[in-house]
């Protein structure tokens, strides 16, 4: 996939979400075959006040391209200011414009998916922010806001129009955030209908949902959001399916607290130990989901404040594991 002549080398990308893809855990997927990160959300209006914790956002691995910072705002000439910032600042290869997040304090701003019921603003938005970068803009949408206003079609032509090189296309409307089944046919009707990249968005959780969704939409790539979050094989194993070679199994337990654990202590090199370890509590979480006696370790997880803290926790797990080990060992 080639987005306004920067390539991208796997048809995967990880989705942004607020509170999960920071610096660290980009970096873990990227290991694992995730082709294109993007930063969090970033606000514009704070971008332009250079409130610290918003530069921080932007932060990128040494090693992290192609990759895009994602801003979120309604002010065309706010957003055409904050994304000439984001050049001067960052190496990124993208400006990634959000125009799907549900959040309702986003949402009443109307930034993030209300844009989609004020299509006009949109464009302006998209055609300010790419008059002052130099480089390739492009837009994350939904659907559309709700049932009764579907325009995700209409609105990729205004996006493509305005001067957007690519468009991801979540398969939900704003009105069902995260529930219910994903809508690949509006991705496929994006797809048809423009002639810039789309990124397939909504329900990837399975080597098999990646392989099916980029053949049911024709999209050129595949975005993976909830999926990774605690799995971030995910990526290795869609990369995998998409290659036509055999799907590795998940990682042994141990390996993935390993795993865990190396981001927690890169999130501290990032964030600071404190801002680190209150992010290690959600996404250790997610990493022990399945696991026997999860919600045992779980409870111990959520008083973590140090990363000696984690490295107990962390030792108790393995301990826990290699114990189950030897009695299965024992028994068999």
């Amino acid at each position: 996939m080639v987005i306004g002549g920067v390539e991208v080398n796997t048809r995967l990308a990880l989705g942004p979400m607020a509170g999960v893809t920071d610096l660290a855990f980009r970096e873990v997927c990227r290991s694992l075959g995730a082709g294109l990160t993007c930063t969090e959300m970033v606000s514009s209006k704070a971008l332009m006040f250079q409130d610290s914790k918003t530069l921080k956002l932007m932060e990128l691995g040494a090693e992290e391209r192609p990759a895009a910072v994602q801003l979120f705002g309604s002010d065309p000439v706010c957003m055409a200011e904050a994304a000439a910032k984001v050049c001067a600042l960052s190496p990124c290869d993208f400006i990634d414009i959000n125009m799907g997040c549900p959040v309702g304090k986003v949402v009443r701003s109307g930034d993030g998916s209300a844009l989609m019921r004020t299509p006009d603003l949109a464009a302006r938005i998209i055609d300010a922010v790419r008059s002052s970068a130099d480089r390739p803009v492009t837009v994350k949408i939904r659907k559309g806001f709700d049932g009764g206003s579907v325009n995700a079609v209409e609105f990729a032509r205004l996006c493509q129009d305005a001067g957007a090189a690519c468009i991801a296309v979540h398969g939900r409307t704003r009105a069902q955030m995260y529930s219910g089944k994903a809508d690949w046919d509006i991705i496929a009707q994006v797809k048809r209908a423009v002639s810039v990249p789309v990124i397939a968005n909504g329900d990837v959780f399975t080597a098999e949902d990646c392989v099916h969704i980029l053949k049911y939409t024709g999209a050129d790539a595949a975005m993976v959001a909830r999926g990774a979050m605690g799995d971030p094989w995910l990526f290795e194993r869609c990369l995998a399916a998409l290659e036509g070679r055999e799907v590795p199994a998940k990682p042994a337990w141990s390996q993935r607290i390993r795993v865990a654990v190396r981001q927690f202590e890169r999130a501290s090199e990032s964030l600071g130990e404190k801002a680190a370890c209150l992010e290690a509590r959600k996404h250790f979480a997610w990493y022990l989901k399945g696991m026997p006696r999860a919600s045992f370790f779980k409870g111990q997880i959520m008083s973590v404040c140090t990363l000696e803290d984690i490295y107990n926790v962390s030792r108790d797990i393995l301990d826990y594991l290699r114990d189950e080990e030897r009695r299965e060992n024992r028994d068999a």
